[in-house]
């Protein structure tokens, strides 16, 4: 307990230290922590099927695409969101976020291990394929430029402005998955993820909690789409397409499945060594592409399970040790 309690105040420090630090910044670095905090909400949702239910999804960024077309047709088209308004578009984006996951999860939560992830990768390209074609509608290859922001009282056109309000819906959205995770529902998500058959057996309909959970990853994702939006000022098919899910689950796996503040962490870290490395050399993304695989193969519990890797190297090396000592320097020792 009192280790629990000293992480969730190390990460009220962070959370306080990028609250402060962040706006005395440049306008770029400000942009650049506003857009990972947005996607940061899409990479958490993703973890409470990846991390916490054991579902590997490659269609998270159907939801993203979703929130994100909502909030630009409504407001280019209709002028829907740019006041008091904004309010209803966020619960019209949750809304859809979550509508599609209902009706995607009829089809993919009946799978499991890599036939999910094929279904979840096809049913987000049909969303990649109606935004590409339905010109009328998402504008297609052009996509839809977001030029206005929200003003209602709050002008969300000023870039510390704006970094507030998507650090207030981050912390929600941290808060509010946490006290899930941390509920009984999510402790059976946890035991399904560890033992789906025993779940079964101990009377748990593990395919409504399966669906539950993923219709919840749905309407983050939608919230997230929300926030992109405006955050990126475009809404095209680049922001369906599968890279983005697919960066999304390497955000995840990067930061450490299974804790919340590890995928948020995975988002923010990507998002830096892009800006950064694509000013250094032209071929960044192999450098990046390395990263990930020296994660996965030498640090497969991400950069949250640094920590623990530590304690246990020098546990080993003080029982090492200890085993080296001659039987009359080891009674010399302190107990």
């Amino acid at each position: 307990m009192r280790s629990h309690s000293w992480k969730i105040l190390l990460v009220a420090v962070a959370l306080i230290a990028v609250a402060v630090v962040v706006p005395n910044t440049n306008s770029f670095v400000i942009l650049l922590v506003t857009r990972a905090l947005a996607f940061s909400i899409l990479v958490m949702s993703l973890d409470i099927l990846l991390g916490y239910t054991g579902l590997a999804s490659l269609g998270q960024a159907a939801y993203l695409g979703v929130g994100a077309y909502a909030t630009a047709i409504l407001g280019t088209k209709y002028h829907f969101g740019l006041g008091w308004d904004f309010w209803l578009v966020v619960l019209i984006g949750i809304a859809l976020g979550a509508a599609l996951a209902a009706i995607f999860g009829l089809f993919a939560i009946r799978a499991s291990g890599v036939y999910f992830l094929m279904i979840t990768l096809a049913l987000g390209q049909c969303v990649w394929g109606l935004a590409y074609r339905w010109n009328s509608l998402t504008g297609g290859d052009n996509g839809i430029n977001v030029s206005a922001r929200p003003n209602f009282g709050f002008d969300l056109t000023d870039e510390r402005t704006f970094f507030f309000m998507v650090l207030g819906f981050f912390i929600f959205s941290l808060i509010s998955l946490y006290v899930l995770v941390q509920s009984p529902f999510g402790r059976s998500l946890t035991g399904i993820r560890e033992r789906e058959l025993r779940m079964q057996i101990l009377g748990y309909n593990t395919w409504l909690h399966k669906y539950i959970a993923f219709v919840i990853a749905g309407a983050f994702g939608g919230l997230s789409g929300v926030l992109w939006a405006h955050a990126n000022g475009l809404v095209s098919p680049e922001t369906v397409v599968l890279t983005t899910s697919v960066d999304a689950l390497l955000m995840v796996v990067l930061g450490g499945a299974g804790t919340l503040v590890g995928a948020a962490l995975g988002s923010v870290i990507v998002f830096g060594l892009r800006e950064y490395l694509s000013t250094l050399v032209p071929w960044w993304q192999y450098v990046l592409g390395a990263v990930y695989v020296l994660t996965i193969l030498y640090l497969p519990t991400g950069v949250m399970g640094i920590p623990a890797r530590v304690r246990q190297y020098l546990a080993s090396s003080r029982r090492k040790a200890k085993s080296d000592l001659t039987p009359k320097e080891l009674a010399s020792e302190p107990s």
